[in-house]
């Protein structure tokens, strides 16, 4: 394994996800998964082909979710690997009468592995750390539902908040900052390093 060419494949891997997700370039973005690629998120978790048809779906009802990367990290076990990258989300979305801007911070953690020369991913899941949420117009005031906010995680309620509102099932469970998710999570990942299967 070339150390510094497998780091430059994975994180250009990692930034065409962003890019080609956000464009709507469903055949670039396609060829970033391998065949059994899954992806969960708030609002999602299923195949990699399942994503782009609900996404698609998504975009033509008003649906606008963005993304911007930071950092990564790599750990590597022979042709597997587990990428973490610092990942912004953005969504707008009307909220309570008003038009809001959502912004999520965390990590992308993504499961990948070497196959025929080329890395791809087999699972990406994301590590929700905080977030807020922003009416667009300046000095409009949206006020959320109390009890509805309280049901989801710290690090991903608003964005909860606002995918529900708009009719989204959202996942309940998800990995945040600290807790029994996230620890499940990084113990799946050192699993996937050790040729345990997802």
């Amino acid at each position: 394994m070339n150390d510094i060419a497998d780091r430059l494949a994975i994180r250009e891997l990692v930034e065409n996800w962003v890019l080609w997700r956000d464009a709507r370039r469903w055949d670039r973005f396609r060829t970033l998964w391998h065949p059994e690629g899954r992806m969960w998120a708030t609002w999602f978790q299923g195949t990699y082909e399942e994503f782009i048809k609900v996404s698609q779906g998504g975009f033509e009802r008003g649906a606008r979710i963005h993304h911007m990367l930071g950092g990564t990290t790599i750990d590597f076990a022979g042709a597997r690997a587990i990428a973490q990258t610092k990942i912004v989300i953005y969504q707008r979305a009307p909220v309570e009468g008003a038009l809001c801007d959502v912004s999520c911070w965390g990590r992308a953690y993504d499961f990948l592995e070497k196959r025929a020369g080329t890395w791809g991913i087999v699972l990406r899941r994301h590590i929700y750390e905080k977030d807020r949420i922003d009416p667009v117009e300046p000095g409009a005031v949206v006020k959320l539902d109390p009890d509805l906010l309280a049901q989801y995680p710290e690090g991903y309620r608003h964005l909860a908040y606002l995918q529900a509102r708009i009719g989204y099932a959202v996942k309940r469970d998800l990995p945040g900052l600290q807790g029994p998710e996230l620890e499940a999570l990084y113990a799946q990942g050192e699993s996937w390093l050790k040729g345990a299967a997802v």
